[in-house]
């Protein structure tokens, strides 16, 4: 199901990129290339620190994610586990009724350990603080709200960093995508 819903603002994506080839871009990571990226880095107006292009790439094999589940004696919902696990990509810009996101995506493999150590410590933080567990997904406009999946449920939430989520987005992480619009390349 979230394949259905992703795919599509993946290939909307990809469209706009046709129409202004600096739409999908992303800061260099001087460590290590992504699979994502192509063309040649460049330095872009206003931005600081040189950046590149990027397309996504669906993920030969999902990412495995057995040791952080392990780690956390949790199981993570199958659609963030798709989500986070099938594709190389740099952060989308997005719409959604509650305001802009930059929908999170793995740029390499270092990149998704440095995710799941993220997430490790963003579930450890809920815990010390007796709240139910989450996954962020995508950052907002304002630093102190996220956009996170209720591991118990797999229900999408805004959370607002250090409380309780409380604000339901979407039932699903599915159903969720499928609220989102691209910011045009005129905005973006």
């Amino acid at each position: 199901m979230l394949a259905e819903v992703f795919q599509p603002l993946l290939q909307t994506a990809q469209d706009y990129a046709a129409v202004d080839p600096l739409y999908l871009r992303a800061p260099v990571d001087p460590d290590q290339i992504s699979p994502a990226q192509y063309g040649a880095v460049t330095t872009v107006s206003g931005l600081e620190g040189e950046w590149v292009t990027w397309r996504p790439v669906i993920r030969q094999q999902l990412a495995d994610f057995h040791s952080l589940e392990q780690a956390l004696e949790l199981e993570l919902p199958d659609d963030v586990k798709a989500f986070y696990g099938g594709y190389y990509g740099g952060n989308l810009a997005c719409q959604h009724p509650r305001g802009n996101l930059d929908l999170l995506m793995v740029w390499h493999d270092a990149d998704l350990r440095r995710l799941q150590e993220n997430i490790i410590a963003h579930v450890l933080m809920k815990r010390r603080l007796k709240q139910r567990d989450t996954i962020f997904i995508a950052a907002t406009d304002d630093d102190d709200w996220l956009i996170s999946v209720l591991v118990a449920d797999g229900a999408v939430y805004a959370e607002q960093v250090g409380r309780e989520v409380s604000q339901c987005l979407a039932p699903s992480l599915a159903e969720f995508i499928a609220q989102l619009q691209l910011i045009p390349p005129a905005t973006a």
